[in-house]
């Protein structure tokens, strides 16, 4: 594996190359189909016993909203400065109304989300308390969501915004959480584009022909049936999920380890790892998958080559890493932290 120092070595030379193509993440135009999530963070402190039950008595203090799921893509590629068009499905409630409030703040198209009646804008509430002198904590999660498909009118809706929309922008992002979005007509649609990078948890051959897959190191296991454990092993694993998927590029993303690439150049496969950038500063890796296929998409549709792409998307996640919750970075903080690295190696 690429050792710190040999890494550094290589990025050193080109950190105006990088810098160069940070500065160009707004010249690209994504759209990105997801199962659009509201992840709401609800805090009080904790006031007594109630005598109804045995449950504690929260006093509100504050309830904040943030795109979850393949809502937090979607996110983390306009606060990149991508110009950013989203396709997914909400409810008719006030949790769908947030999401797209929030959307259309932060300068993202928002035609392609369309209205759901029949099941809820998927919402994970989290609540969490403290008392006077304590840290917050959280106490239990609430998940609102439903198990059923949406009406194939809506499916075909949405297939169809998809296929002309896909002429318009560089790339399409596949963010599939599983929560009923990715139905064969709108996996279909998708595909239609020339650059689709999907990011998935299950089932990677649906997505057969994609460009770019981004599995975490249990979705890649689960995907070729074996634990991967050795570098033999992870080699193995990245030849055949590009077998499997029919796809150009295969990034396995490690945590703590790193990053794998697999790239088919004709007939061969050539591998290269990336060391993490940040190993220590780890407080929270929810949605950091998210923020690494947002900056490497990005990466590759300004002109970057995969390598190039993937260090930016590693680079981003050490950043939203170090924060609770779901985060995003922007391009000030990337070529700070790019900096910071290069001179010290953290």
């Amino acid at each position: 594996m690429t050792s710190y120092s040999s890494f550094i070595s290589q990025l050193a030379p080109n950190s105006d190359r990088f810098f160069s193509l940070l500065d160009r993440f707004n010249q690209a135009k994504i759209l990105v189909i997801g199962d659009l999530t509201l992840d709401e963070f609800l805090t009080g402190q904790v006031e007594r016993i109630s005598r109804e039950a045995p449950v504690l008595i929260l006093r509100h203090e504050n309830t904040r909203q943030i795109p979850g799921g393949g809502a937090n893509a979607v996110y983390n590629l306009a606060k990149l400065g991508a110009n950013v068009k989203v396709a997914g499905l909400v409810g008719k409630d006030i949790q769908g109304e947030a999401l797209r409030h929030i959307f259309e703040q932060a300068g993202i198209e928002t035609k392609g989300i369309l209205l759901d009646s029949d099941r809820p804008t998927v919402t994970k509430t989290r609540i969490s308390g403290h008392a006077r002198q304590s840290v917050t904590q959280q106490i239990v999660r609430v998940d609102r969501k439903s198990d059923e498909l949406p009406d194939l009118k809506l499916q075909q809706d949405l297939a169809e915004y998809i296929y002309q929309e896909c002429s318009n922008v560089d790339a399409v992002v596949c963010s599939d959480y599983g929560d009923g979005v990715f139905t064969p007509s709108v996996i279909k649609a998708s595909l239609t584009h020339s650059q689709v990078i999907v990011d998935t948890q299950k089932d990677l051959n649906r997505y057969q022909g994609a460009t770019l897959f981004t599995p975490n190191l249990p979705e890649a296991e689960l995907a070729v049936g074996y634990s991967i454990k050795t570098p033999e092993t992870l080699q193995q694993a990245g030849e055949d999920l590009l077998y499997l998927t029919g796809a150009k590029l295969m990034l396995i993303t490690r945590g703590e380890e790193g990053m794998t690439g697999f790239e088919r150049k004709g007939e061969e496969i050539v591998s290269w790892h990336i060391p993490a950038f940040n190993r220590t500063d780890v407080f929270d890796v929810t949605g950091a998958g998210d923020t690494v296929v947002a900056a490497l998409t990005l990466g590759l549709c300004v002109g970057g080559s995969f390598w190039e792409a993937a260090i930016l998307g590693n680079l981003a996640a050490s950043l939203v890493v170090r924060q609770f919750g779901t985060a995003t970075t922007s391009i000030e903080e990337m070529k700070e932290a790019f900096k910071l690295f290069l001179e010290e190696g953290i």
